[in-house]
């Protein structure tokens, strides 16, 4: 089965084209170094609920939308290997991201799948 990684963060809507192009170049990287998929989606039907939500969880302001992602890897061993070379790859270096969106709210984590039908 394979291995995901799922990302949510919190977008102000002034900033989405950036977004889309920076996510682009990040995926073209993904990909070259064996991601299986790599997937970003801007909400569409996410209301902000009363105890939790997809924009609750990060902290989403009137001004942001949520930007649901996740990367497919053939196995968690396959994921660690491959976020390593991500991370030390020239192109995805700096903090550009940093006026795109706040990384302080990202929610992140690493998935075992158990189902794929």
């Amino acid at each position: 089965m394979t291995y995901v990684d799922g990302f949510i963060v919190g977008v102000p809507k002034a900033n989405i084209e950036a977004y889309k192009a920076m996510a682009k170049a990040a995926g073209v990287v993904w990909m070259e170094h064996g991601a299986l998929s790599y997937n970003e989606c801007l909400a569409d039907d996410a209301p902000y609920g009363e105890v939790t939500s997809f924009p609750r969880s990060v902290q989403a302001k009137d001004d942001e939308t949520v930007v649901f992602s996740w990367i497919t890897y053939k196995s968690r061993a396959e994921r660690d290997a491959i976020v390593a070379k991500v991370m030390a790859d020239p192109r995805l270096q700096g903090d550009a991201w940093k006026q795109v969106f706040d990384g302080k709210r990202m929610i992140y984590g690493g998935f075992e799948t158990f189902l794929q039908m």
